[in-house]
């Protein structure tokens, strides 16, 4: 039905109606971003990771806290799982927890703001006090129609918020992004920026160098908010997990973890990370999803090829696409070294198999999701965690 309405409809017609229903939710409820601060996260990759950080700073500073992002809807102590498949949510969802937010005495809400939402106007009408960039790399390429298209939309966040810029410098797009006017810019990375590494010098549970880099912009809204260092650090550090991503859910005689990583970028960071040393990484790995994204396909095999030392390739979200055809694009730049296998449980059950002590098994593409999603949209109860675990006590180790 939305290809329908895509194919038939004009594209400013569907601007507009996007653009009005925006209004329409904010107005229906009663503008509520203006009773609270309101810091929006966007990037490419790191986004929920950060604004899970955010709200355990806010929280531990003593402020009551709301936080919306792919993992879970959470105002004060009360949430429920994010079961939409949808980071960021149609404009009257934002605008109605916005609302529940201020009515529960929430100080702060914490959201994850994508490029997808802010092409339907669904950052509109949000009166954000902050806007955070993790990182860019391509990323929703054929829906925006080229990089460049991407950037602008991750830079309309920035526009919208007059008050605190917080940039990654290290970005090789951060400029872009400064050059939108705030009040206060805070600039942060590893060794350059405002708040660098360097000088705090983070010792994280939390494996990956992308996440002292998701500890860094926690820590610049928290200054901007004047919460001090001591409180960031002993926060963030404390933080041992977050689900589905990078989620070691199985320890012994080998590691196996699963990650969200779907991106050519975020898929190649999480490989160096957790590469054993001397042991073997078996990798099994989906496409992200059907009838988007086409090119990333054979980039995310050529990286399995570069990094795994034994590769599956199966199933994940083929929504109306040949499952196949997709798997097949995937592998083909795997120099024959992939194993194609469609049901994504016994892609599973084979890694397992393929396991040894020592060995390290990562599993990526969906994290913590709670569906697969097939032909007209139907949605599979899953959860890769879950599978993972399942499979490995029939193992009997």
């Amino acid at each position: 039905m939305k290809g329908l309405i895509k194919k038939f409809i004009p594209s400013f017609l569907l601007d507009w109606y996007h653009f009005l229903l925006a209004l329409l939710g904010a107005f229906f409820y009663a503008f509520p971003s203006r009773k609270i601060k309101v810091i929006g996260v966007t990037g490419t990759n790191g986004k929920t990771t950060t604004t899970e950080m955010i709200s355990k700073v806010l929280e531990e500073a003593g402020y009551k806290t709301a936080v919306m992002n792919s993992i879970r809807f959470k105002i004060g102590e009360e949430e429920e799982s994010n079961m939409l498949k949808m980071t960021m949510p149609g404009r009257f969802k934002i605008q109605e927890f916005l609302r529940k937010a201020v009515t529960s005495g929430c100080q702060y809400a914490v959201l994850e703001v994508t490029s997808e939402g802010i092409l339907q106007h669904r950052h509109r009408f949000i009166n954000f006090e902050v806007a955070v960039l993790t990182n860019l790399s391509p990323e929703h390429i054929e829906a925006h129609k080229g990089f460049e298209n991407y950037k602008k939309a991750k830079g309309r966040l920035f526009a919208a918020t007059k008050k605190i810029h917080i940039i990654n410098v290290e970005d090789e797009n951060a400029d872009y992004f400064l050059s939108f006017p705030a009040e206060k810019k805070y600039t942060y990375g590893l060794e350059n920026g405002d708040v660098k590494n360097s000088d705090i010098q983070f010792g994280l549970k939390l494996l990956g160098k992308f996440n002292i880099y998701n500890a860094l912009a926690a820590t610049c809204v928290a200054l901007s908010q004047e919460i001090n260092l001591g409180i960031c650090k002993r926060v963030i550090e404390k933080m041992e997990g977050i689900p589905g991503r990078m989620e070691e859910v199985i320890s012994r005689p080998f590691k196996v973890f699963v990650d969200y990583a779907f991106t050519p970028n975020a898929l190649e960071k999480v490989y160096q990370t957790l590469k054993p040393q001397k042991r073997k990484m078996i990798c099994v790995l989906g496409a992200c999803g059907g009838g988007r994204d086409k090119w990333k396909r054979p980039e995310l095999g050529k990286l399995a090829v570069k990094y795994c030392d034994e590769i599956i390739v199966t199933n994940e979200d083929p929504y109306d696409e040949d499952p196949m055809e997709i798997i097949e694009q995937v592998a083909k730049e795997t120099n024959g070294k992939a194993k194609k296998i469609l049901d994504r449980r016994e892609a599973i059950k084979k890694a397992l198999g393929f396991a040894r002590a020592g060995d390290a098994i990562i599993i990526t593409g969906k994290g913590c999701e709670p569906w697969l999603v097939e032909a007209r949209g139907r949605k599979v109860p899953w959860d890769d965690r879950r599978v993972a675990r399942e499979e490995f006590k029939r193992l009997n180790l």
